[in-house]
C-alpha cells in the first residue's frame, strides 16, 4: 500500500468547537467546513491536517460511534517554550508542565475540549542509555532533531549487551 496522505480524524460532540479550539491555540486553518465534518490544515505546514467529525454521523458505523477518547496527539514544533506560554496565558491545562526527558523530547502535555491529549514536543539529543536503543541508521526526529530542523540519521549505535 503507498501512503498518500495520513492525518487523525477526532470524533466529537461539538465540531464547532473543536474545530474552534485548534484554529485558536494551535495556528490551524479550516480548509472545508460542514456542520458535521471540518478539514483543518496547520497555517504553518500544509503537511499537518487533521479531521474532527460528529461522533454520531452516519458516515461513521454504528459500532464506532461515540467521541475520540485515549489518545494522545504528538505536535513536533520548533519553540515549544512559545506555544507552553501561550497555552497557559490562554489558561488552558497543563497535565505535565515543560520540561527535557532523557529520551530526547522537550515537550508538555495539555488537552482539547474532548480531553484528546495533546503533546507539544521538540526533539532534543537522547541520553546516552536511550541512544542505544535506537536501531543503527535509523531516522528519528522526535530523539534528535534538537533544532526543530529535518530529521537526520542517526549516529552508529553501540552493540546492546547480551
Amino acid at each position: 500500500m503507498k501512503t498518500t496522505s495520513y492525518y487523525p480524524v477526532l470524533m466529537t460532540g461539538d465540531v464547532a468547537g473543536t474545530a474552534d479550539f485548534y484554529i485558536k491555540h494551535f495556528r490551524f486553518e479550516p480548509l472545508f467546513t460542514s456542520g458535521w465534518y471540518v478539514h483543518l490544515r496547520s497555517s504553518e505546514d500544509r503537511r499537518v491536517n487533521l479531521g474532527i467529525v460528529q461522533g454520531d454521523h452516519e458516515t461513521i458505523p454504528e459500532q464506532g460511534r461515540g467521541r475520540t477518547s485515549s489518545l494522545l496527539i504528538n505536535f513536533e514544533v520548533r519553540d515549544p517554550d512559545a506555544v507552553y506560554e501561550r497555552i497557559v496565558a490562554a489558561g488552558l491545562p497543563v497535565l505535565h508542565t515543560l520540561r527535557d526527558e532523557p529520551f530526547g523530547q522537550r515537550h508538555f502535555i495539555t488537552r482539547d475540549p474532548n480531553g484528546v491529549l495533546i503533546d507539544v514536543i521538540k526533539a532534543i539529543p537522547p541520553s546516552p542509555e536511550f541512544q542505544v536503543q535506537f536501531v543503527e541508521g535509523s531516522t528519528a526526529s522526535w530523539a534528535i532533531a534538537g533544532d526543530g530542523g529535518p530529521s537526520r540519521s542517526l549516529p552508529p549505535a553501540s552493540p546492546r549487551p547480551g
